[in-house]
């Protein structure tokens, strides 16, 4: 789809339904002049706001609604509303949402209680706020916006476009894309957990390795990335990460991969491109899941996992497996009252034959 509304150069209030319907390669009907100065749900929407029906009653609900105009499924009908009619309504939301989105709100320029080291390199147009510090030999490329109490170490990177929200902490050596999204209090670059046994003791495993987040990368709040022991923890191109997400060293992260809230990764494990974890997942070190395969939320990842494989279920099999072991389970109470009733049924023949037999 069409690129972001700061690239178009598009301000709430001056948008018309014709240039939406081009950025999301929709179909307009009615008067494409119509103004937009929004996008909300169809119950608190204006006569300047957009709206998004997904499906007919959403459609029926927006048609009586106060909206401007509506985006629609193809197939759909608005009334007599000024429409977009597009194949897919949530990925029109998407580019929608980019044009008259308000983007992160952070005053232009350097806070004067940013502590930028003297050696490192900031682009002028960079936006930094208040109490962020920026260490030696650290690099911070064009457009990046950093919020209030960032920490950058020494000689990490910050490609082009990033956000770093409120006290993201990136490590020293930790390279980080262009237009990488990191949520408030994520940590990028702690040690990974790695330690030996020495006697009674643990002793620590320095970890000297670093992290590297490629371009497109959004990851959530309070999320944690470990640097490697040695050599790199990778988060690949495009992949998406929830809050609350441990990712332990060397893990390597394929591209365009999604990685739902909660779920823990142990170190040296391979994700494919295109993987999918929901909730809660938990992957032992050193597993490698294929690319394409999905884990279902709550699963635990104890062997390797097969391209394209859908799996669930503590250990994770195969999820058909897992759904036969499931209607088993639940069988269960009425299987034991029925083997209750089978004894109770032998011990009786038992006794007509002890009684008859004399014994």
């Amino acid at each position: 789809m069409a690129a972001s509304g700061a690239a178009k150069g598009f301000a709430p209030g001056t948008v018309t339904l014709g240039e939406i319907a081009e950025a999301v390669r929709g179909e307009v009907r009615g008067d494409p002049t119509t103004v937009i100065s929004g996008v909300r749900e169809i119950e608190d929407a204006t006569p300047g706001d957009l709206v998004f029906a997904m499906d007919l009653r959403h459609a029926l609900l927006a048609a009586r609604s106060r909206a401007g105009a509506v985006v629609l499924r193809r197939g759909l009908e608005a009334g007599d509303k000024p429409c977009i009619l597009v194949e897919e309504p949530r990925l029109a939301l998407a580019c929608v949402l980019e044009i008259l989105g308000p983007g992160p709100r952070m005053p232009s320029g350097v806070d004067p209680t940013a502590r930028i080291a003297a050696s490192a390199s900031i682009s002028p147009d960079v936006r930094i706020g208040a109490h962020v510090v920026i260490e030696p030999g650290a690099t911070i490329g064009p457009s990046c916006v950093l919020f209030p109490g960032v920490y950058v170490g020494f000689e990490a990177e910050i490609g082009e476009g990033t956000v770093l929200y409120p006290n993201v902490v990136i490590g020293e050596r930790v390279k980080v894309g262009r237009r990488v999204i990191i949520h408030a209090g994520a940590v990028i670059g702690a040690d990974g957990f790695g330690f030996v046994k020495d006697g009674d003791v643990h002793r620590k495993i320095p970890q000297v390795g670093t992290v590297v987040i490629e371009d497109d990368v959004e990851i959530g709040a309070n999320a944690c990335i470990d640097r490697a022991t040695l050599g790199k923890t990778v988060i690949g191109q495009g992949t998406k990460i929830d809050n609350l997400v441990q990712i332990g060293h060397n893990v390597r992260v394929g591209r365009n991969s999604i990685i739902v809230g909660q779920t823990g990764i142990g170190g040296s494990a391979t994700l494919g491109d295109g993987t999918i974890l929901a909730g809660q997942v938990g992957i032992v070190d050193h597993v490698t899941v294929g690319p394409g395969a999905t884990i279902a939320a709550g699963s635990l990842v104890t062997t390797n996992i097969r391209p394209g494989e859908m799996v669930s279920g503590r250990p994770a099999r195969p999820h058909v497996d897992e759904l036969h072991a499931e209607i088993a389970w639940r069988k269960l109470p009425d299987l034991l009252r029925s083997l209750e009733e089978l004894q109770e049924t032998v011990r009786s023949l038992e006794k007509m034959i002890r009684d008859k037999s004399g014994g």
